[in-house]
Order: structure tokens, then sequence, then C-alpha cells
């Protein structure tokens, strides 16, 4: 089954997500966090089934930006 991991740098470890079911893990490095990850989707599994649809749906995984409000001119009116 494939699945998605996003992780991104804290202040003193990487933080990943499986957006899919819902669970969360860190680790020192990227690498770990995603290793640690995978641990834990296991045991979330193996504890609660896979959730109905996940791994069959279409993810997209993309960025975009948006204004910041601390510097948009356009704030009020």
């Amino acid at each position: 089954m494939q699945l998605t991991a996003i992780i991104r740098k804290g202040e003193n470890q990487y933080v990943a997500l499986c957006p899919e079911v819902d669970v969360v893990s860190q680790g020192y490095t990227a690498e770990e966090s995603l290793h640690n990850l995978r641990e834990a989707v296991e045991l979330y599994i193996e504890e609660m089934g896979v959730p109905e649809g996940v791994g069959e749906e279409e993810i997209i995984v993309t960025h975009f930006r948006v204004k910041d409000a601390k510097t948009s001119s356009s704030v009020g009116a």
C-alpha cells in the first residue's frame, strides 16, 4: 500500500505526517522521521485496520502561495 508522508523541520526535530490515516511521528533527521512514521502507521493499521478508501484515492501533493497578511496593503476596506 502506498501512502503519503509530509515532513517538516521543527525547532529540534523533523515531524512526519501521514494524512491518509492522520498519524504523526518525528525524528532528528528527515529519514529517521520517515522511518518512525512508517512504524507508527504499521502499528496503527495492525490495531485499527485500514480505514475505508485509504490507498484507493488519488493523492495530489502540491505547493501554493498566499499573501502574507502582515505585508498586504489591501487589509481593511
